[in-house]
């Protein structure tokens, strides 16, 4: 069986799983641990963990009794008392983290409960800050505040050098594709780069580079990015290494849909600049992925980028 290690954050990397999952894929997801709002933000500054919020959402995604499990792990405590905003996900994660010793541990005991469909690790055990540097030359320290900034990021990094989970260094060392999920580009995927060893291990590997690019743009983040801008970010931090494949969408989305996001959110569909590849040695795989959800918002067709996933793997 092949082995993908899938590394993100965020509602992308958990609905890229639901759909990997579907496929006979040896999967690992390598998740980032530096969300510091809501609940997760709440846990780290009393426990000195790092982030579990992302982890919560991805175990989520990877269970076998996902549509219980969903609804209990994702379930937010509305009260008066000092449970409110937590989610009992969370609550989980950081009582089994105080068990077993570390976050590794913890998610290594709830998984065997959650019957997954693939392996859960941390990026780091270090309880990580993020900081922002905006093209204005502002620094923004915690994710949450550089996600609220209204400037436009230049580069982000950690405040204090951090150190790679093992689990996450093997599975990088074994994989078979090394794939980038959708999501926030500075704040979801390139927070896995920020660490030397993750980066070393990858340039090391033989495996190919594969990202799933957005289909919207995020304000103060990615504005006015096409596919291949995308790409070049990404490219900046990944040392030696290049991207090899990018997954992208070119279906067209409703005109009433990208209204509402740009009304809503400020952001626009990614133009998929197809003319741009020719300037780089990167394979390009596109479909119409958009998929409607029944409370309308847009997302990837997880089911159809799994079956790209799974058939270029077979295909090698």
């Amino acid at each position: 069986m092949k082995k993908v290690v899938v590394l993100g954050g965020g509602t992308g990397m958990s609905n890229l799983l639901r759909g990997l999952k579907q496929y006979p894929l040896d999967i690992t997801a390598i998740v980032t641990v530096c969300d510091d709002g809501s609940s997760t933000g709440i846990l780290r500054e009393e426990f000195n963990i790092p982030a579990v919020g992302d982890i919560r959402r991805v175990l989520v995604a990877l269970s076998e009794t996902e549509p219980l499990v969903m609804d209990l792990f994702n379930y937010r405590f509305n009260t008066t008392s000092d449970l409110d905003g937590h989610t009992v996900g969370n609550l989980l994660l950081t009582a089994a983290s105080e068990i077993t010793g570390n976050l590794s541990d913890g998610i290594e005991a709830l998984s065997k409960v959650m019957n997954l469909k693939g392996k859960v690790v941390p990026l780091t055990e270090d309880n990580v800050v993020l900081m922002g540097e905006m093209e204005d030359g502002t620094i923004v320290e915690g994710e949450h505040h550089i996600t609220q900034c209204k400037n436009k990021i230049k580069k982000v990094y950690y405040k204090d050098k951090a150190i790679a989970d093992n689990q996450a260094l093997k599975a990088i060392k074994e994989a078979d594709l090394i794939l980038f999920s959708m999501g926030s580009l500075f704040t979801s995927i390139i927070p896995n780069l920020l660490i030397d060893d993750i980066v070393k291990e990858i340039e090391k590997s033989k495996a190919k580079l594969m990202y799933i690019c957005n289909m919207m743009t995020q304000p103060g983040e990615t504005d006015n990015f096409t596919v291949t801008d995308h790409v070049k970010k990404l490219n900046e931090y990944l040392g030696n290494r290049k991207i090899d494949i990018v997954l992208a969408n070119s279906g067209e989305i409703d005109n009433e849909m990208a209204k509402f996001y740009e009304t809503k959110e400020q952001k626009d569909p990614v133009i998929f600049d197809k003319e741009n590849f020719d300037k780089f040695d990167i394979e390009v795989i596109d479909d119409d992925f958009t998929y409607i959800t029944d409370n309308n918002l847009l997302r990837h067709d997880n089911i159809k980028v799994g079956f790209h996933v799974f058939y270029y793997l077979m295909k090698k």
